[in-house]
């Protein structure tokens, strides 16, 4: 799937992609028909770059119950011909996760589009883990023969159909499945689930991973197979070094780490970082100079994680290097340096958003220490990071670290994050919007009341109010 086109900030549709408050607080205001144009494109066209963590499901379900917007359009996106061809889950994930939430609140055309294409669509698994939250038994019982029907009878059918049984999130239909009075079905759905406990334990049992007695040469070497068939391993190799390794075992560690493969050079930087070992910083620094870039990656990793005085004090010296050991010097300090690194972990902030972007990787990490060192300097470029981000976890990151550092804040981004697509921002939002706003009493009584809200929100609320709810 390519990355999303995210329209501007300004612009109705930018702020809807992006989950912000102001998102919807705009689309209350604008033309009905222009509101829905931008909701339907969101969500037929999720803007989310990573669809696994950041949230937009309840955010646009809240919206189409604002605007009581019709579902032609995600109907439309469900079951036109692409379903067939690309079955990639993120296609229809958004779609299938709003229409979850609309069925939650009761409407019933949602419920009905969610039994449809769990019946007959290609992300089927998706649509029936929604209903197993929301249907009822006999909803999801009329499910049961469409969905066996996609499993044809014999040894290739049974084996996916106990696949999907023993991989599924929602357990709740096959279980009620399993004891459906159709013999065909509860028999077929039992032997899915006796397949799959079996299959589970034979994994367990045929473990190809390292062996006890093995050398610290043998974990190089499968670090180095691991590596030359695309799937680095010098993270797990380098906790099998702890049991393997001993004192005397040393010399060669510290030999691969200054030229070994590219696999022994990973895990050795690994191994020598996590334990903390004299010379860990100094191999870091001419991995980074001399290795190439899985190396460098690796060696800048296993620097990130150290937690000696020593790291945070080379750190300081590292701060202004213009190479990657020079970004992650800057966020070791705004993870673990003093009130005297403000200057220094600004200036990296400053320096990422000029040659980065807001949505730079980077910006997590320093954003945070922004926060944490309360640099009230940073407040402008906080405020930037907050309103041009794509990613709603960075944006939300930038409102804690707002929080800490800009006195406007309750009166100004905090109201607007009463409507966040993340409920950690909402959470926010609800310890600090200032309620002189009439608004915002109107939102923290709407949110403390409504179901499908997370408790920490809803704790977050009540904690303004009282003890008592407060009346919708």
């Amino acid at each position: 799937m390519f990355d999303p086109v995210i329209a501007p900030s300004g612009t109705l549709l930018g702020l809807l992609q992006r989950g912000r408050g102001d998102g919807t607080l705009h689309a209350l205001t604008a033309p009905r028909a222009e509101a829905l144009a931008a909701l339907n494109h969101c969500v037929v066209r999720d803007p989310r770059h990573d669809w696994q963590v950041e949230n937009r499901s309840l955010y646009y379900a809240r919206l189409y119950l604002d605007l009581g917007g019709e579902l032609d359009a995600i109907e439309a996106h469900l079951f036109d011909a692409e379903d067939i061809l690309d079955t990639e889950e993120n296609r229809t994930g958004l779609a299938l996760a709003v229409l979850g939430h609309l069925a939650s609140y009761g409407r019933r055309d949602a419920l009905e589009l969610l039994r449809r294409y769990a019946a007959e669509g290609t992300n089927w698994a998706w649509a029936l883990d929604e209903l197993a939250l929301r249907d009822d038994d006999a909803g999801l019982r009329a499910l049961a023969a469409p969905v066996l029907a996609r499993f044809p009878a014999g040894a290739e059918g049974d084996a996916e159909l106990a696949a999907v049984v023993r991989d599924a999130f929602e357990p709740r239909p096959w279980r009620l499945w399993a004891d459906d009075p159709r013999a065909w079905i509860a028999t077929r759905v039992r032997a899915a689930q006796e397949t799959g406990c079996f299959d589970r334990w034979q994994r367990q049992m045929n473990s190809s991973g390292p062996r006890p007695g093995w050398s610290v040469q043998a974990v190089f070497d499968w670090a180095q197979q691991g590596l030359e068939r695309g799937t680095p391993l010098h993270v797990p190799a380098a906790r099998c070094l702890t049991a393997v390794a001993g004192p005397e075992d040393r010399p060669e560690i510290l030999q691969a780490a200054r030229g070994g493969s590219e696999g022994a050079r990973t895990t050795a930087l690994r191994y020598l970082a996590d334990s903390n070992d004299p010379d860990a910083l100094d191999l870091v620094e001419q991995a980074v100079t001399t290795g190439p870039t899985p190396v460098v990656e690796a060696a800048v990793e296993a620097y990130e994680r150290m937690r000696s005085v020593a790291a945070v004090e080379r750190a300081r010296r590292w701060a202004r290097r213009p190479d990657p050991l020079g970004a992650a010097a800057g966020r070791m300090l705004a993870c673990r340096g003093g009130t005297q690194d403000k200057e220094l972990v600004l200036g990296a902030l400053r320096e990422a958003v000029r040659g980065e972007g807001p949505d730079a990787p980077t910006l997590w990490t320093l954003v945070d220490g922004a926060g944490r060192l309360g640099i009230g300097c940073a407040a402008p470029v906080l405020r930037h990071i907050y309103r041009e981000t794509a990613s709603s976890h960075l944006r939300g990151r930038a409102a804690r670290a707002l929080a800490a550092t800009d006195p406007s804040f309750p009166a100004g981004f905090a109201v607007e994050c009463l409507w966040d697509c993340e409920e950690s921002t909402r959470e926010l939002a609800a310890r600090h919007a200032e309620t002189g706003d009439t608004r915002v009493v109107d939102r923290l009584r709407r949110l403390a009341a409504d179901p499908a809200e997370e408790d920490e929100v809803q704790t977050a609320v009540r904690s303004r109010f009282g003890s008592e709810t407060p009346p919708v």
